[in-house]
């Protein structure tokens, strides 16, 4: 949750011609990565639960590949970024081990 709203802070910070392009697809794929682990807690089944984790991760992978696509458009400083990339890769590695714990029950 804490990135969705740091996601949504720095899409603020994006040109307006960039509303229905970059800024969209950006704020879509941060708002996926806490639904879809919602999504699959509420699933009956722990190999639906890891797909929808799996589905997760693709997310913050795609929010991480947005941002340095908006700091290499310099659209965003590195220095603005630095929290956000902190935070993807400790959720990436809180991810990466709930799937593992998963295929190894």
């Amino acid at each position: 949750m804490e990135l969705v709203k740091q996601v949504y802070q720095l899409s603020n910070k994006l040109p307006s011609e960039e509303k229905f392009g970059l800024k969209s697809q950006l704020t879509r794929a941060a708002v996926s990565v806490p639904s879809n682990i919602a999504e699959g807690c509420s699933r009956n089944s722990e190999i639906e639960f890891k797909r929808f984790l799996e589905i997760a991760i693709g997310s913050l992978f795609e929010v991480e590949t947005q941002l340095i696509i908006a700091k290499e458009l310099k659209f965003l400083k590195e220095n603005e970024l630095e929290n956000s990339f902190t935070l993807i890769q400790k959720e990436a590695r809180m991810i990466n081990s709930l799937i593992s714990k998963i295929k190894n029950s």
